[in-house]
């Protein structure tokens, strides 16, 4: 029992001494360190073989508890033992933006979406240029004189033998109230609503003549006058009743009876009509 307790006394005198020696031998110069040092390995550490064989050199025995902690934990450059990891560091500050990558492919185009709500007026564009003239209007209604409506007329050709079936051109304008009468067309267009009295005079020679007062198309009379071989003259009178834009005329209504003739020096054909009385007041009368 004396023996072995003396073994384990014996084991830690011997700890000691080696880990005294191995301090003492890092304190030396390099040359003493390789005269009679123990083998070491690459990290300036006792080898475990030669700590293994001093201790058995020593106690002639099993190695001791300190001899099996030292093979379990080698000794550093200072003599001490290697510590436990230390703790997490902190978290490095965030490094610069990467460059951005390639644009990739675009996707499958979506449905459509639900449509918003109208958006606001816009402002008002710029006035556009100035259009064409337009086609000349009706005749308006007659604002001459005493207040009342006025319409009277009484024109006279200047050609004989005028083509049949289109409204006689009575180009001499002797009277034109109101400028209801065209003279470009020889129509007389109503230009206050009423009732007119209409008359013509015509001077025929060298044929028949068969001519019509026209209403809108329609012949409202005709007159026919045969040629004896002198100079002759027919005549045509009627009452209408005329509303606003309505048209009145004189043609010839049988090609072969277009008697109808001119002189300047001795006869004239007349073509005549005014207003009787208007529907209405003129709308310009205060």
């Amino acid at each position: 029992m004396q023996r072995r307790t003396q073994g384990v006394t014996n084991s830690g005198s011997f700890t000691q001494t080696l880990v005294e020696k191995e301090s003492a031998r890092l304190r030396a110069s390099p040359r003493d360190r390789e005269e009679g040092a123990p083998a070491h390995d690459g990290m300036g550490k006792l080898c475990s073989g030669a700590r293994v064989g001093a201790a058995a050199a020593a106690g002639g025995g099993t190695p001791s508890a300190a001899e099996s902690f030292l093979r379990r934990t080698p000794l550093d450059v200072a003599g001490g033992r290697e510590g436990p990891p230390g703790r997490t560091g902190n978290r490095g500050k965030q490094g610069p933006k990467g460059k951005a990558g390639a644009i990739g492919r675009a996707g499958p185009r979506g449905p459509k979406g639900v449509s918003g709500t109208p958006g606001k007026h816009g402002t008002p564009g710029k006035k556009g240029p100035k259009g064409k003239k337009g086609e000349p209007g009706l005749p308006g209604p007659c604002s001459c004189g005493s207040g009342r409506a006025k319409s009277a007329f009484s024109v006279a050709v200047t050609k004989s033998y005028p083509r049949e079936r289109l409204p006689i051109k009575f180009d001499k304008i002797l009277m034109n109230e109101g400028g209801h009468y065209n003279a470009s067309s020889g129509k007389f267009v109503c230009g206050v609503p009423g009732i007119y009295y209409f008359t013509y005079d015509i001077t025929l020679a060298n044929k028949h003549l068969a001519i019509g007062l026209v209403h809108n198309g329609q012949y409202r009379i005709r007159t026919f006058d045969a040629n004896t071989g002198n100079h002759d003259v027919a005549s045509g009178s009627t009452i209408l009743a005329l509303k606003q834009g309505d048209e009145v005329w004189l043609q010839i209504f049988y090609s072969e009876q277009n008697g109808l003739f001119y002189d300047p020096y001795w006869t004239d054909s007349l073509f005549t009509g005014f207003l009787i009385y208007a529907d209405r007041e003129d709308p310009n009368e205060v």
